[in-house]
């Protein structure tokens, strides 16, 4: 399966390193676009300034170890789509062009389903997506999310509970099936 995530979805570092161990557990192919990067990178530098290095750097390891994942797209293919945010356009064509089966994205008001629909690409909302991993992979996406957890508390130095840390990374769902 093809997935595009979004940069809401990259940008938080838990939620992107779980749905990234479940791309790299073989769950699903991620897909981004150079500007759904260059997204999360301005949405860092914006609310993080003194993070804004770490997240090019994490940019550029994500481009590193998934070299076939960034989508490259002309820019004509844009002028036929329609989203209700127009900044939001270039998400879409980058799932079109990458030939998706579904886009991750915690923006659901700007991808109207039925839209995404009549190009075969289906919207999920991150919680509901690997949620649903789990449950046909729940050993896998078990593991994943006790990495994550255990990174997290050396890298705070604090303890940090699994349904906690999930429910922070907008995976409440999971984290309440997991906890």
């Amino acid at each position: 399966m093809r997935v595009l995530l979004d940069a809401c979805v990259l940008y938080p570092t838990v939620l992107r390193e779980i749905l990234l161990g479940a791309a790299k557990a073989g769950l699903f192919q991620p897909l981004w676009s150079a500007r759904i990067l260059e997204e999360w990178a301005r949405a860092v530098a914006k609310n993080l300034p003194g993070q804004a290095g770490v997240a090019l750097a994490e940019i550029a390891l994500l481009r590193a170890n998934w070299p076939e994942a960034e989508i490259g797209f002309p820019l004509e293919l844009q002028a036929n789509l329609y989203l209700p945010d127009p900044d939001d356009i270039h998400v879409l064509a980058a799932a079109i062009a990458g030939k998706a089966d579904a886009l991750v994205t915690a923006n659901l008001r700007d991808f109207p389903s039925r839209i995404l629909a009549s190009h075969n690409i289906l919207r999920r909302d991150p919680d509901g997506f690997v949620f649903d991993l789990w449950q046909d992979n729940p050993a896998v996406i078990s593991k994943v999310c006790e990495d994550v957890r255990l990174r997290a508390e050396v890298l705070s130095g604090q303890p940090q509970p699994l349904r906690a840390l999930l429910k922070k990374a907008r995976l409440p769902r999971l984290g309440k099936a997991l906890a």
